[in-house]
């Protein structure tokens, strides 16, 4: 582990606001950017979005039926109850929603999840977050008379579907500034620009009031950090406006209630909170049963309702984190494996379990890309038998432009793959499983090289002792929406250490001291390992945070990392 700071220039800051400016100038921005909904960038920025505005203001007036076709991950549920929502406060009069099955429908709009939606006779079926690759699912609703307005933020193969209308700032030829626009944002851009067609068309009167749109920004904030976008400026600031009507209680009941079965202050909520408590419980849904669930909990206006929802949410979460530790366990004994059959662990790791959950296998993914370092592709077998795989990366390494290279290498090995540059998902038939994996390996390796880089942790640099207080801890808890692209500070420096312990065989607790004699509590959660070589010396890297015990708030250390210092 290799601890490398950032290089600002200007010293160690010794006040608030001079080191708050130092973070927004290590990320590459300025803390006086503009935060409003006015210095968001336009909506006719996005290619195809008059169109597509146009379709949807049509159906709005017509009372046309709208059938809302979701995804089943925290920004697709987040996404479909934006749509609902924000449709029915538009004066759609009959809008419904469709969230195909993980383990029945696979993702995106596929020609059964068409014909399963067309049982409800839709007038016009609008897709969240998936169908720019769905050209089978949309010929099928072409044929059916059904017209598609597809909304999707994922990368596009070579053909677009023959949709009415498409809206995706990833699209060839679309020059919207953010190209990382979650499937929530895009939906709620599309929102905003249909709502100034009716406008323009006198649809809104005193009986039909015009809506404020602002009232979904909790849900797009959620969706927007939970599906781990980069947080360029157009995002922070629809996640910054969500965070602050989060924090004065303005926000759905089914949000509110996630949060606080997380043991979440509503009005302290932070962008991590969003990420790390609402997110994950939501997410369960779609993972071991149906993301209904989770998109019902997101829309209802009933607190008691919501409240309910909320807690069959956490249950299917602590069935899933139970799920993930087995599998874990089965993985890390694979690799261990394979570190015994070679002299080193090749350069990405593809891995199978006869009995794993596919819901799961893409948190598996991520925890053993983030413990080795590598890229890594996960496999669980369907109930058809072919086997599902979730892939994470490593920076460096775009994941879907990887398996569009070993599909263009080995035509038909993969039957069909998609995703991000961090993230994806294959489908193949099991027979294919070994040419697979030395395909991967050998396109992993001409991209990264046969061994990986070094881990690091990206420091801020050193925080002075005046500033390891409350005052600063709660600053930078609010500073900014951090996230990826965006991080939430970190910052390094040696301390003497004391009262070492190690809690629940896992996590590291210990009494830090500066060398003028600030001290100050530290933990460091599954940092366990860290505590074999320590002396009274250590050099750490930390978070600094907010510890809320029974009312009682102090100043905390969130261990990174953890390593002896030479005496």
């Amino acid at each position: 582990m290799r601890i490398r700071r950032r290089m600002d220039g200007a010293g160690v800051p010794r006040e608030l606001p001079s080191l708050l400016r130092s973070l927004y100038r290590n990320r590459g921005a300025c803390r006086d950017q503009g935060q409003a909904l006015a210095d968001l960038h336009p909506v006719d920025g996005l290619l195809g979005m008059e169109a597509a505005a146009e379709l949807l203001a049509q159906a709005v007036t017509d009372q046309r039926r709208i059938l809302v076709v979701g995804d089943y991950d925290a920004d697709g549920a987040t996404g479909s109850a934006v749509a609902l929502l924000g449709l029915r406060a538009l004066g759609a009069g009959a809008v419904d929603h469709l969230t195909p099955s993980r383990f029945a429908d696979g993702y995106g709009l596929s020609p059964a999840v068409v014909d399963a939606a067309a049982a409800r006779a839709p007038e016009l079926i609008i897709t969240v977050d998936n169908g720019i690759a769905s050209l089978a699912g949309v010929e099928r609703a072409n044929a059916l008379g059904i017209p598609v307005l597809i909304t999707d933020h994922h990368l596009p193969g070579e053909r677009l579907p023959a949709a009415a209308a498409i809206v995706n700032p990833n699209q060839v030829g679309c020059d919207f500034p953010s190209k990382a626009l979650a499937g929530v944002g895009v939906i709620f851009y599309l929102l905003a620009a249909t709502r100034t067609r009716l406008r323009a068309r006198g649809w809104f009167d005193q009986r039909r009031p015009e809506p404020n749109l602002a009232e979904l920004l909790d849900l797009v904030a959620l969706g927007t950090v939970a599906d781990v976008v980069l947080l360029d400026h157009n995002n922070r600031i629809l996640v910054e406006q969500g965070l602050k009507r989060i924090r004065h209680g303005r926000c759905r009941p089914g949000l509110r209630a996630l949060l606080e079965i997380g043991g979440r202050r509503i009005e302290q909520v932070t962008a991590r909170d969003l990420g790390f408590v609402a997110g994950p419980r939501l997410n369960a849904a779609g993972r071991l049963e149906d993301m209904s669930v989770g998109v019902e909990c997101l829309v209802t206006a009933d607190p008691v309702r919501a409240m309910r929802l909320a807690r069959e949410l956490d249950a299917l979460n602590r069935q899933r984190r139970e799920l993930e530790a087995e599998m874990r366990q089965d993985a890390e004994t694979l690799v261990e494996r394979l570190s015994l059959e070679g002299d080193a662990l090749p350069p990405g790791l593809c891995l199978f379990g006869e009995d794993w959950h596919q819901g799961v296998i893409g948190i598996v993914a991520s925890r053993l890309k983030d413990h080795y370092h590598r890229p890594v592709i996960v496999f669980a077998r369907a109930d058809d038998g072919q086997l599902r795989g979730s892939a994470r990366s490593v920076e460096g390494l775009h994941l879907r432009d990887l398996l569009a290279a070993i599909d263009h290498r080995h035509p038909g090995l993969m039957e069909r793959f998609g995703g991000h540059a961090m993230a994806a998902g294959v489908t193949m038939a099991a027979e294919h499983l070994e040419t697979f994996r030395a395909a991967f390996f050998s396109a992993v390796a001409d991209e990264l090289g046969v061994a990986p880089q070094e881990r690091e942790i990206l420091s801020d640099g050193e925080l002075a002792s005046a500033l390891l207080s409350l005052e600063t801890a709660e600053a930078l808890r609010v500073a900014a929406p951090w996230g990826k692209g965006f991080p939430e500070p970190v910052f390094d420096g040696e301390f003497a250490i004391s009262e070492v312990r190690v809690l629940k065989d896992q996590h590291l607790k210990l009494r830090a001291q500066t060398a003028d004699g600030i001290a100050i509590d530290a933990i460091g959660f599954n940092l366990a390992v860290c505590k074999r070589g320590l002396g009274k010396r250590a050099h750490l890297a930390y978070r600094l945070d907010v510890n809320d015990y029974r009312g009682l708030r102090h100043p905390q250390l969130m261990l990174e990392h953890a390593q002896k210092v030479s005496e």
